[in-house]
């Protein structure tokens, strides 16, 4: 699939990250010619170029926030793989105003550079939490996603594609509960967790890079993508983590549902699956394409009623205990963790 990119210029923003670091590896080991790591932290850029050694990484030190240092990583550069956000629910409740001004201000200056450019396509990653958001990362991440389809919308002659994934819970990303398992079983405490029944999505990071990898590829301009992912109640992914680890009788503490936390996240409305086109292991969502007429939003309705269900991690194919340790198990982060090697 990433044959394609074979000698291209990628700009990664968030480059840094969980995911943005994963994509600069298989981007390398699948041809590309230039990696752009573009992200804030200079810590992260210089362990990143310590420990990868690749002379085809280059490190632009800037924010999303600042459009001028968003370009310059962007000169040169054929395709834009943009994760740069914040991500972590309670800083974005104690902090909305900076979760607008780096995920949705941040995004229109993303999709404004490339455009500007002439960047061939754009992949925006977005997250589960944005459909029916409760707290004020999801809301935030919604927005990007009106962002990047008004922008699709409002310039169908641009050379730039613009297209979105959501995805659930990255396994093993920087600030997933897994780690913090891991390191509560190592320290023979107990395992905290917020309320058992409630349902995740479980994606690895591996998964993650072949959705942007499928909205590259497959994107019309606007189009959202899910990747059908299996998922399993917050109790049953502690006592696998605690069987990969060899654990046989956790101790699991309950805590209770934290603020801004829902009982179970939806990766597809039911308003949006209504329109979804079914492609396998992926769902596409197409942009609603209708002029800027707004008598087409306001007087126009539709007379199908007929919805069904939402794409919810309550409705999703559940794992049980042994099922979510052997995907467990695969991860090359827990396989470290178990050679020692982390």
């Amino acid at each position: 699939m990433m044959k394609s990119l074979q000698g291209a210029t990628v700009a990664i923003t968030g480059g840094t990250g969980s995911f943005g670091s994963t994509m600069a590896r298989h981007l390398l080991d699948n041809g590309a010619g230039t990696v752009h790591i573009f992200s804030r932290d200079e810590a992260k850029q210089d362990e990143m170029r310590s420990r990868l050694g690749e002379p085809r990484l280059k490190f632009f030190l800037g924010d999303v926030r600042d459009p001028e240092s968003v370009e310059n990583a962007f000169v040169g550069a054929d395709y834009v793989f943009h994760a740069a956000a914040l991500k972590q629910v309670p800083s974005c409740e104690f902090f909305p105003d900076q979760a607008v001004k780096t995920n949705v201000d941040g995004s229109a200056n993303v999709i404004r550079a490339a455009h500007k450019l002439g960047i061939k396509s754009v992949v925006c990653l977005s997250t589960d939490k944005a459909v029916y958001p409760v707290n004020a990362m999801g809301m935030s991440k919604g927005l990007m996603e009106k962002t990047a389809q008004a922008f699709a919308r409002n310039h169908p002659d641009s050379s730039t594609t613009v297209s979105i994934t959501r995805y659930g819970n990255v396994m093993y990303s920087r600030g997933s509960v897994i780690p913090l398992f891991v390191r509560q079983l190592r320290e023979g405490v107990p395992m905290t967790v917020t309320e058992g029944s409630m349902t995740r999505f479980l994606m690895s990071l591996q998964e993650s890079v072949d959705l942007v990898a499928h909205a590259f590829f497959e994107a019309e301009p606007g189009d959202l993508f899910v990747k059908k992912a299996p998922a399993t109640t917050v109790e049953t992914l502690a006592r696998a983590t605690a069987k990969v680890m060899g654990v046989s009788n956790p101790r699991i503490a309950h805590i209770g549902i934290r603020h801004g936390e829902k009982m179970y996240e939806t990766l597809l409305s039911r308003e949006e699956m209504a329109k979804a086109d079914d492609q396998g292991e992926y769902f596409r969502v197409p942009l609603d394409a209708r002029s800027l007429q707004y008598s087409v939003y306001v007087d126009e309705g539709s007379t199908d009623t007929a919805k069904p269900n939402d794409f919810d991690s309550n409705n999703a194919r559940q794992l049980n205990v042994d099922e979510t340790a052997e995907l467990l198990g695969a991860l090359p982060e827990l396989q470290n963790v178990l050679s020692g090697r982390l």
